[in-house]
């Protein structure tokens, strides 16, 4: 191992001097109103940690290879074994993390002086440590530089462990992540001189608001945190939310077909069906008017449906991925063809919706079935060698662990899957919100998105075994291996034209994984790159002019070599995505009613199977 951090002499532009004066707002006023305060956070607390223990009783001793923190301590403990098995490389990991903290130590003092020393290195630009005290005064400044040391540390130990398989390093090096954003000083009252001043300022009642939050979502979780990201008050599914005009046309027991009123005078002759994960619910395509991509492609002549999944639970435990097909897409597409009369439909496949639609796609080439005339996929993979940090989560002990803990309930609960979404990003999805919410006492603002991302599903236990392995574990899909109806199936069948959009800084979806899995496809495939994440990326309507779009026709070579010749389009690609479907059928003919003269609207959208919270 090398040290990289040399000694970048900047004069006046390092730490300031220190100014005692800058004390005054750490000193504490009213000693017994704050005592008084503590209590009462303690309080707070020691009822979150009942509801914590109370769950734990009530369930029973947990299978430990479910827990993450014995996977956790398993992988890590194989990296120290690298380290410490030789004297020598021992003394040299402590050797190089030692002598920076004697640099980082030099310079406090000098700090403390009131001369100004220059950084060690110019350290990441983090939002965590925006505030000037940070940098200002001595005691949080060397916080800082240890902290960002000893975490830049910890990741070389990983990076230079030999000995350890992909997988291993993969694991080890996300669990390092997390360890050191749980273990940042911004994370703590005492250490985080924001949270600290506002302790001292308001004689502790932001501590006492936050630990009734606090125990409030441990509450709210079922004796596990349920971290709030928005005020969840401010939203209702039907009212503010997915509110665009449609029928419940039809309805089966995994899902039911919402058709959308038309707001033009004709329509495409074409209907367009959408296929939402139902891994959380489909009104991300429908959030307020403002953002519904569903009512935009209303508005542009589109015949709309969408199918909304059930939450399962223990009666949709043995639903399988080839019932998701047969009750849910093939349901939908016989919906389609009773409610207008079009035996050919352009189909839109969200996440692992599009992966299912691409794997019932591969199914119907077989049956010679040609109802979809044309697919596009948002964010979605059919290659998995490139899934990035979710594979962490999957390996034959853990999925062995999740299964049997299916088997108990017939389903995985929803926050397994939203904790594990979120801890791709927890340095913003995480704690951002525990010292917003739980130190700083403050109640976060509505976020209509974030929102949709608290309204989490259950999955039902064959279909997420079965995706987890043939999709994760395996790569099925991918090799032509996957088995669906008795037959072995490949994309390499579906010669149908593909649009696949990928977006650039999804942590779900990465677009490497995309951009790979366009070149399984047997057809014309039309490649685009959006700005942005998994959702902001796809949710992102053309009045906004927000991010950008990059296209170069077909994914040809690798991924960089495709981006360096790609054009970049300020603005939404919704509208180039209109265009490319409506090239390919033009017609259009009398705007449609729900469900036409064969089919009784059951209810209104969204339909009943949305409302259903966990």
């Amino acid at each position: 191992m090398t040290d990289t951090r040399e000694e970048k002499q900047s004069g006046a532009e390092g730490f300031a001097g220190f100014d005692p004066k800058s004390l005054e707002s750490y000193l504490v006023k009213d000693p017994n109103t704050l005592a008084l305060n503590l209590a009462r956070a303690l309080e707070h607390l020691g009822q979150g940690a009942s509801e914590w223990i109370k769950a734990r009783e009530q369930s029973g001793v947990a299978d430990p290879a479910a827990d993450p923190v014995t996977d956790l301590v398993k992988t890590l403990s194989q990296v120290a074994h690298y380290w410490v098995s030789d004297p020598k490389r021992t003394l040299d990991a402590q050797s190089l993390l030692f002598s920076s903290y004697i640099g980082i130590w030099t310079r406090t003092l000098s700090q403390f002086t009131g001369q100004p020393v220059p950084e060690v290195e110019e350290l990441p630009k983090d939002k965590r440590f925006a505030d000037e005290d940070w940098t200002r005064n001595p005691f949080f400044a060397f916080l800082r530089q240890v902290y960002h040391v000893t975490a830049s540390w910890a990741e070389k130990l990983v990076a230079e462990a030999e000995g350890l398989d992909e997988h291993t390093r993969h694991k080890a090096a996300f669990y390092v992540k997390q360890m050191t954003a749980a273990l940042s000083p911004a994370n703590f009252a005492l250490t985080n001189p924001e949270v600290y001043r506002q302790t001292v300022a308001s004689s502790g009642t932001n501590l006492v608001a936050g630990m009734r939050m606090l125990a409030e979502d441990i509450a709210a979780g079922g004796g596990d945190l349920r971290l709030r990201h928005t005020d969840l008050t401010k939203f209702k599914v039907g009212e503010n939310l997915a509110t665009t005009p449609g029928k419940v046309i039809a309805q089966s027991d995994l899902c039911e077909v919402i058709q959308y009123d038309p707001s033009t005078e004709t329509v495409l002759k074409r209907p367009l069906l959408i296929v939402p994960p139902w891994i959380n619910k489909f009104y991300i395509l429908d959030l307020t008017p403002q953002k519904s991509f569903i009512k935009w492609c209303v508005d542009q002549g589109h015949t709309v449906f969408v199918i909304s999944w059930v939450n399962p639970d223990q009666r949709h435990a043995a639903r399988d991925w080839e019932a998701y097909i047969e009750e849910g897409v093939e349901f939908a597409l016989d919906t389609v063809e009773k409610a207008t009369g079009e035996t050919k439909v352009n189909a839109i496949g969200y996440c692992v919706g599009g992966t299912l639609l691409a794997a019932a796609l591969a199914l119907h080439a077989q049956r010679k079935d040609s109802r979809i005339a044309s697919a596009t996929f948002f964010t979605t993979q059919v290659d998995f060698t490139q899934a990035g940090d979710l594979k962490v989560f999957v390996d034959e002990e853990q999925l062995e662990a999740i299964e049997r803990q299916m088997h108990k309930s017939g389903y995985l609960d929803g926050s397994r899957m939203a904790n594990a979404f979120n801890m791709l990003r927890a340095s913003e999805l995480i704690w951002p919100y525990v010292v917003n919410n739980y130190l700083m006492g403050k109640e976060p603002p509505p976020f209509d998105l974030l929102y949709w991302n608290a309204d989490s599903t259950r999955m039902a236990a064959a279909n997420h075994a079965f995706y987890l392995r043939n999709c994760y574990l395996d790569n099925a899909l991918s090799k032509g291996e996957m088995k669906l109806g008795g037959q072995v199936i490949s994309l390499k069948d579906v010669k149908i034209p593909v649009y696949n959009l990928a977006t650039r800084e999804d942590h779900i979806a990465p677009p490497r994984s995309v951009f790979k899995g366009s070149s399984l496809f047997g057809g014309r495939v039309e490649f685009v790159l959006s700005g942005s994440g998994h959702i902001a990326g796809v949710v992102n309507p053309p009045d906004k002019q927000k991010y950008q779009y990059w296209t170069n026709g077909r994914p040809q070579g690798d991924f960089d070599g495709w981006m360096k010749k790609a054009r970049e389009t300020k603005g939404s690609w919704w509208p180039h995505w209109d265009a490319w479907v409506k090239k390919r059928a033009d017609e259009r003919v009398a705007a449609r009613k729900p469900g036409g003269d064969a089919l009784n609207a059951i209810g209104d959208a969204p339909g009943t199977y949305v409302l259903e919270r966990v």
